[in-house]
């Protein structure tokens, strides 16, 4: 090719590159340049001549960039068909251009060096070492020619071991030959970085001593100009070598990190003191100290705690602490305080080893530096330290060390200072303010921080008073007597609940939430730790006293006064007498108000403190029955005087109250007298639920949206509410008859439960059969209850819809809280305690019936541990649920779907006795799962055709949030069913079936890649009982198989690990039809072209075709038919997979073997990320073998290579 054909095309490719960056250039011209390069770049047979003179230093930096990228294709995509001459050609010009083709290093542009260093390395992946040994060497070579040629050759060594090691971005057996060739070099290579790297530092810092020491000359300013030019490019240098070993530090032999008595450690140490080296210093020291493998190779780096790096560290703290508030200092603050977490975790791993290693000489200078931490104004600083502080506080021998004792109390000590919380982002009421800005977005976001932040200290602080309880108690007393004598500050803001209150940011609630939790915290562990005997009871119960006799009006300091009411409470075990002046205390903060008789809504601060009140004396009740049951009749004659004014409780409240009694019933070990009490309680609500009036209202639709205010219009829809005592008593009974259902038990000791009536029998396999003091009372109240459900049911239906008012046109929608709460949003702070529970009418409307709902299934999840037999053998039982909780299912929405199953499907069914499972429960969810399929089908449907039609969407009658909410909302129930069917049919030992916080779980943050199935993954009784009835066999296996193509990558993985398999198992044995068989394969292969991108599900998807090909091939000739309309399958390889399958040898070929290649032949089904999708393959040859491979014997290995590698291996010399 001639000059003047490079020249012209050089041209054009300049002016083609300037449309390009322009700003002004309109876009179809700019797409026409980009359009003119990119085939440039594929067809031009010149790429290379053009691309080096593009690179030449004369040309604008955005012109060599290009240039160099030229040069980049060119190496990845046309090495492999390049003649050997041009490679060497190409290789040599770029090694020139290292030499002598870029600017200075202080004036060379960043993405130049980049892409540069980027050519060599893609050159060194294809040739080194087999067809380019002399690499390191030519490198080295380079690197004395200048600072600019040196910073380019860490550049290229820090790219070489991120592709080979760290990001494996190329075939594993150049891989291995690169990363074995660099190991073998591995100590030339680590002198050759520390040589550099010190001889530049010391060069800089000549460089930089030099102008004070010569200050009295006066030297001309050129020198000064030309002496600082220089000391910059050996700084430069400096930073790329620490850069690069903190590339290399990570995975190299942990004896080159400790070689020459630990000199590159004391190099590090050494830098921590030089401005403008510490952070990348500090971050090798990090990689260093962080090194797992054996115990006996990271000895060598106890010697960080020397006396010298010690002195070092500390120093480097100090000084950067002392200069304020620099974000670069803050930043390497950050990375020194994570250098001592690991020192302490290696500590903590080598102590107490079979190493032989002693407690350090400057451990108690270790502990001050780090308290220095704990104590800093950063809170994220703060919180950094816990997971060590616990590690040395756990640890079996430093727990003993004098000195981590005497570090207790100050640990505590800093706690009480850091459990206040403060340094909102947005405020300056604290120094910690200003370091929360770096670290935070908003106020939410420290608040979420925070909370977890707490939660941690919380631990911390329990390990410590588990070694000294004693301390961490009398430091709670002191605290807990300061605050009850200390005035209240309600700082700047006032609540808005009251004038003079307090309000979340206010100080003195910031104090009594730390002090609270604190207090909580140490107690709880002392009594844990210390014998009976030592418990200082004396102290507790003055302190008791204290508590009992502070009086306040503040809703938020009650709280935390109620919460140290129960902290202490355990002292009155010791002291009965005190427990009556402990109930009036939780009583009177029962009907707490801040104005009495005020007619204004509560705020949810007086909520919660009355919520608190009812729910600590229902603690109290639970776990301390016997010390309350000799005062149960003060305890009755309390609760009766409140419920007699209808007004003075929410239903809420009384229920609690009426739950606490209940729950001290249980102690009365006598069914007869229970029994009675419990009539006794219920009276009134078995009056008012069984009256004609409340049987008309709670059985027709109608009526009862009259009866609860829902057809009303209402003028002033805050104050105005004429139906809410209606609706208060509709909720008062069904609380009621929760509450009963919920507590009411038999006692746990057999004979007990013998002696006091409760046992009736014993099942066929022995086990007792207790009966229930609650179940007449509840059962008399049953009709009418599924009566409620199926009107409230029917609420949904379109005619009844239309009924409702004017003010509550969208009383059945969900309340703001549940939509932000499934969105993920954050709740704002503030309003969280000081806005009232419900503004509007509406929302009292709105939350009256999501919560009357949610509790009638309550019960009904309850009945069946509760009641047992009595309950699963009411007449009818199934039928009666189908035609009321399951009935107008269309048109309930998937928000009021999703409680349903899980609190009252899910228990209901897991408790239910084997014997009931045939008359039961496969009449009841044969139905309710062939709807769900049909259902989340439907609604699948609409999501895939919803986002195919997407660019057409131009109504704007369903907003995107209002979609996102819908979509998010099909996938919390997709995977509430999917839960529901496996925790029904397939038992996984170990695996507790009542966790429902898996359901809610967050998206594919949390996925997991392991796919095997559990080994024990069998079907449980109920499983085979449901599959032996086709009709809901075929309901749950279609919807199992068909879930795996729908979009909810959680869901899929679930179904695919636990679920198709063992179902699948138990009806291999019948015979299936073979366009069955088809269909289930068909749709395992749909979920890998939907989730084959998510590394979990794609493993788990594989697996699971494998096992049904493996399984079914041999009867079924039709699943070949399948696989070969996969895209791009080798016919022939896949040939060979069949042939093995179905003549196996004597020998079995390994199942790893197998199931790769029966990946490879279904690759073309499995969907690649988006950003891979488009994305040119990049080949990188083999090269011939570094390492003599010892011959194998001929045997199956040989012949079972599918590419008939295993025969030609045999010719190779």
């Amino acid at each position: 090719m001639s000059a003047e054909q490079v020249s012209s095309l050089c041209e054009q490719l300049v002016k083609a590159v300037t449309v390009i960056m322009d700003p002004a250039s309109t876009q179809r011209y700019r797409l026409e340049a980009l359009k003119f390069c990119e085939e440039f770049k594929e067809k031009c047979p010149i790429c290379v001549p053009c691309g080096l003179k593009l690179a030449e230093k004369t040309q604008t930096a955005i012109v060599r960039h290009f240039g160099l990228q030229i040069l980049e294709h060119v190496v990845k995509f046309r090495w492999n068909n390049m003649p050997r001459l041009e490679k060497v050609y190409l290789k040599n010009n770029v090694m020139g251009l290292i030499s002598s083709g870029t600017q200075s290093i202080l004036e060379e542009e960043s993405h130049i060096k980049g892409v540069l260093s980027r050519i060599v390395v893609e050159m060194i992946k294809r040739e080194w070492p087999q067809h380019w040994p002399d690499m390191l060497k030519e490198l080295d070579t380079l690197s004395k020619q200048g600072e600019t040629q040196t910073e380019l050759v860490m550049f290229i060594l820090l790219r070489l071991a991120e592709d080979v090691v760290t990001f494996q971005t190329l075939p594993t057996q150049r891989r291995r030959d690169i990363q074995q060739t660099l190991t073998q070099n591995m100590e030339k290579i680590f002198s050759f970085l520390l040589t550099t790297l010190q001889q530049n530092v010391n060069k800089y810092r000549r460089m930089v001593g030099a102008p004070q020491e010569q200050e009295a000359l006066t030297t001309p300013q050129k020198t000064d100009l030309a002496q600082e030019t220089k000391a910059q490019a050996n700084c430069r240098v400096g930073i790329a070598a620490l850069n690069t070993l903190a590339g290399y530090i990570d995975w190299v032999a942990l004896s080159h990190i400790t070689a020459d008595n630990c000199k590159l450690l004391e190099m590090l140490c050494l830098l921590l003191n030089e401005p403008e080296l510490q952070i990348g210093a500090a971050e090798c020291l990090l990689i260093a100290v962080s090194r797992k493998g054996k115990l006996e190779d990271r000895k060598p780096l106890m010697v960080l705690f020397g006396d010298v790096a010690m002195h070092y560290i500390l120093s480097a703290a100090q000084t950067a602490d002392g200069e304020g508030l620099v974000e670069k200092h803050y930043v390497f603050l950050k990375r020194l305080c994570q250098v001592l977490c690991a020192l302490g975790s290696q500590l903590c791993a080598l102590l107490g080893s079979e190493c032989d290693v002693e407690t350090p000489a400057n451990f108690g200078k270790y502990l001050d530096a780090f308290l220095a931490f704990t104590t800093h104004p950063s809170q994220f600083l703060r919180s950094s330290t816990q997971i060590t502080w616990g590690a040395l506080f756990r640890h079996e021998v430093l727990s003993h060390d004098p000195l981590l004792l005497a570090m207790i109390p100050k640990y505590l000590r800093a706690s009480m200072t850091n459990l206040v919380k403060v340094g909102f982002p947005s405020k300056t009421d604290s120094p910690s303010c200003e370091y929360s800005r770096f670290d935070f977005d908003s106020d939410e976001d420290f608040n979420a921080f925070f909370n977890s932040f707490r939660a941690q200290q919380g631990e911390v602080m329990r390990m410590a008073c588990r070694l000294d309880p004693r301390t961490g108690f009398q430091m709670a007393g002191e605290w807990l007597k300061y605050q009850l004598t200390t005035p209240v500050d309600t700082g700047p803001m006032n609540s808005r609940t009251g004038e003079g209150l307090c309000s979340i940011f206010s100080p003195s609630f910031a104090q009594w939430d730390a002090m609270t939790f604190f207090s909580e915290s140490v107690i709880s562990q002392m009594f844990r730790t210390l014998d009976k005997d030592d418990i200082p009871v004396n102290d507790g119960i003055d302190l008791l006293q204290l508590v009992l006799n502070f009086e306040t009006k503040d809703p938020l300091i009650l709280s935390c006064v109620l919460t140290n009411v129960s902290a202490l409470f355990p002292f009155v075990t010791y002291r009965p007498e005190y427990l009556p002046q402990v109930l009036s205390k939780l009583f009177a903060s029962v009907t707490f108000e801040v104005i009495e008789e005020s007619k204004a809504p509560r705020t949810r601060a007086v909520k919660n403190v009355r919520r608190h009140a009812c729910s600590s004396i229902i603690k109290m009740c639970r776990d301390y029955p016997q010390l309350v049951l000799p005062n149960f009749d003060m305890l009755y004659n309390h609760v009766k005087q409140l419920l007699s004014n209808e007004l003075l409780l929410t239903q809420m409240e009384k229920c609690a109250l009426m739950e606490a009694l209940v729950l001290i019933s249980n102690q009365f070990k006598d069914y007869e007298r229970q029994k009675a009490f419990l009539e006794e309680l219920m009276a009134p609500v078995a009056g008012l639920w069984l009256s004609p009036e409340m049987q008309r209202v709670l059985s027709d639709a109608e009526a009862f949206i009259s009866y609860v205010g829902a057809d009303n219009k209402i003028a002033d829809p805050v104050l105005e509410d004429p139906s809410g005592l209606n609706r208060s008593r509709i909720s008062f009974c069904v609380y009621t008859i929760l509450g009963v259902v919920k507590r009411a038990r038999w006692p746990a000791d057999t004979e007990e439960a013998k002696a006091g009536g409760f046992l009736v029998g014993y099942t066929p396999s022995g086990n007792p059969i207790y009966r229930n003091p609650c179940t007449e009372q509840v059962l008399k109240l049953f009709d009418n209850l599924l009566a409620l459900i199926r009107t409230h049911n029917n609420l949904y239906m379109p005619e009844m819809v239309a009924r409702l008012g004017e003010t509550f046109a969208k009383a059945l929608d969900m309340l703001e809280v549940e939509k932000n709460a499934i969105l993920g949003l954050p709740q704002p702070l503030l309003e969280l305690y000081d806005s009232p529970v419900y503004k509007t009418v509406l929302e009292r409307m709105q939350g009256f019936f999501c919560t009357l709902y949610d509790n009638c299934f309550h019960i009904l999840g309850n009945a069946g541990p509760s009641m047992q037999q009595d309950f699963y053998t009411v007449d009818c039982l199934a039928t009666q649920l189908l035609s009321s909780a399951f009935t107008n299912l269309n048109n309930i929405p998937d928000y009021r779907l999703r409680p349903m199953l899980r609190v009252f499907v899910k228990p209901l069914v897991l408790s239910c006795p084997p014997e009931y499972y045939e008359t039961f429960v496969c009449p009841m969810l044969g139905p309710l799962f062939t709807y769900l399929h049909m259902r989340l089908s439907q609604k699948w449907q609409v999501i895939n055709q919803r986002s195919m039609l997407c660019e057409d969407d131009a109504a704007d009658d369903n907003p995107e949030s209002q979609e996102m909410l819908e979509e998010q909302l099909v996938r919390l129930l997709t995977r509430e069913v999917m839960d529901l069917i496996t925790v029904c049919c397939v038992s996984k030992k170990g695996v507790d079936h009542n966790t429902t916080a898996a359901v809610d779980g967050d998206d594919d943050e949390a996925m997991v890649t392991e796919v095997t199935p559990p080994a024990s993954a069998e079907l449980t009784e109920l499983g085979k009982c449901l599959t032996k009835q086709e009709d809901v066999c075929t309901a749950v296996l279609i919807t199992a198989f068909t879930s795996l193509s729908w979009k909810d990558t959680l869901s899929c993985q679930r179904t695919t690990t636990q679920l198709c398999w063992p179902l699948l198992k138990q009806v291999l044995s019948g015979n299936l039809l073979p366009d069955a068989v088809s269909w289930f394969f068909i749709s395992v292969l749909k979920g890998l072209q939907i989730h084959g991108q998510h590394d979990g599900c794609m493993a788990a998807l594989v697996h699971l075709a494998f096992q049904i090909y493996e399984a079914l091939r041999p009867r079924y000739t039709e699943l070949k038919a399948v696989m070969e309309q996969i895209p791009d399958i080798h016919r022939d390889s896949l040939e060979q997979f069949d042939s093995k399958l179905l003549n196996p040898t004597p020998q079995k070929v390994a199942d790893k073997r197998r199931k790769d290649h029966f990946k490879r032949l279904i690759a073309g089904c499995i969907e690649k990320p988006l950003g891979e999708q488009f994305r040119k393959e990049v080949h990188i040859r083999n090269l011939p073998s570094l390492f003599k491979k010892v011959k194998p014997l001929l045997g199956t290995d040989m012949l079972e290579n599918e590419d008939g590698e295993g025969l030609t291996a045999l010719f190779e010399p």
